[in-house]
């Protein structure tokens, strides 16, 4: 079991991109929403926290992703076709230098 959890939850459109890539048997019925659940590690989770430092985690270790990022992340599921995707998708959702000056600028 991952140390945390990401929720995507699916509306129909979402939910025919999971079906296309071949993981409807992975959707999730959470609170009567349908959903996939990305597991993470707890090195993964920091770096999302950095990232995206209002992330609020549940008594469950999940949390859900603000919309732009949510919307990427399930288009690398959908590419992938697969739930295992934060070592790729970390890199894609997590920039570490958002919001600083380039180093040229510093001086």
């Amino acid at each position: 079991m991952a140390d945390y959890l990401i929720n995507v939850f699916l509306d129909d459109e979402k939910m025919k991109k999971i079906e296309a890539a071949g993981l409807a048997d992975k959707v999730v019925n959470l609170g009567g929403k349908k959903a996939v659940q990305v597991e993470m590690s707890a090195k993964e989770q920091k770096k999302l926290v950095k990232g995206f430092p209002d992330l609020a985690f549940d008594a469950s270790n999940a949390t859900v992703l603000p919309d732009e990022a949510s919307a990427k992340l399930l288009g690398i599921i959908a590419d992938m076709k697969t739930l295992d995707v934060m070592k790729f998708a970390i890199m894609k959702l997590y920039n570490p230098l958002a919001g600083k000056a380039p180093r040229s600028a510093m001086r």
